[in-house]
């Protein structure tokens, strides 16, 4: 399959990064002060601005912006996943194709990107971030999940604290 991957310099991207056994894995909440470690020391080498984050037990969603001059986020993404791994103990399952390349079994080898267009585009996925775990029947509203960015932009204002808590809310707020 020919994967195309659109790179704009300065660019802001939505991403979908999985692990590889999603199913009954809570490997990324289990170990979120690793994942903040390794986000930590990439942003300090290669810069980033992080506008969404949530961290779900098997999966993650953000809203990331390169710096201008800069459209290697797929550099950013393999160091993440590189130290996070590195940080765990090898006991997961790792098939034959994995062992050959020097893998883990832990992330799911490609990811979901898109190139965010426009501030309606931005705003909508700002709160599919946001709403993930409300989605995913984690919780029952977007303020209860800790893993997230949405307790960061409730105190900015950017969200109410009771967002998408039921009813008709408006959902980002300019």
């Amino acid at each position: 399959m020919d994967y195309r991957r659109l790179w704009f310099e300065g660019g802001t991207y939505f991403f979908t990064v999985n692990l590889h056994q999603r199913h009954n894995n809570c490997l990324l909440t289990e170990h979120i002060d690793l994942l903040r470690h390794a986000v930590r020391q990439v942003k300090q080498v290669h810069p980033f601005i992080i506008h969404a984050w949530v961290v779900l037990p098997e999966h993650l969603h953000c809203i990331i912006e390169l710096p201008q001059g800069d459209a290697n986020f797929a550099l950013r993404w393999r160091l993440i996943k590189l130290i996070f791994s590195r940080a765990l103990p090898a006991t997961e399952p790792c098939d034959s194709s994995r062992k050959k390349r020097g893998e883990r079994g832990i992330w799911q080898r490609r990811y979901w990107e898109h190139l965010i267009r426009d501030q309606t585009d931005f705003n909508a996925h700002m709160d599919y971030v946001h709403f993930n775990p409300v989605k995913h029947g984690w919780v029952e509203q977007v303020s209860d999940w800790p893993y997230s960015t949405f307790h960061l932009l409730v105190k900015q204002g950017v969200y109410s604290v009771d967002w998408a808590g039921g009813g008709n809310d408006k959902l980002y707020t300019d």
